[in-house]
């Protein structure tokens, strides 16, 4: 999907971005499976603004960060957990269509 960018006061931006990654291999059976796994990543300032002028949905990229737990409660009430990449850089790898 495209980043979803907010802005705050100080022109300080915040880029929310859901990538996948694939693993392919065979099974007991010797079938080919395909396992996709999918990773919230967070951006911040600069690299805020260059996903938000630069990535678009379908677009491969490399990145590099760190791995941040943190929790919240939902509207229900409930206490989630959610693990994200706060990305220090990333590269787009897909050339423009």
């Amino acid at each position: 999907m495209d980043p979803e960018v907010k802005s705050f006061d100080n022109n300080r931006k915040l880029a929310k971005i859901a990538i996948a990654t694939n693993e392919t291999y065979k099974n007991d059976k010797g079938e080919k499976v395909t396992d996709t796994q999918w990773h919230n990543l967070v951006l911040w300032g600069t690299q805020a603004k260059l996903a938000e002028d630069f990535l678009r949905k379908g677009d491969e990229i490399a990145i590099e960060g760190r791995l941040a737990s943190r929790s919240y409660v939902d509207k229900d009430g409930n206490k989630r957990y959610m693990t994200e990449i706060v990305v220090n850089e990333f590269l787009k790898l897909s050339l423009k269509k």
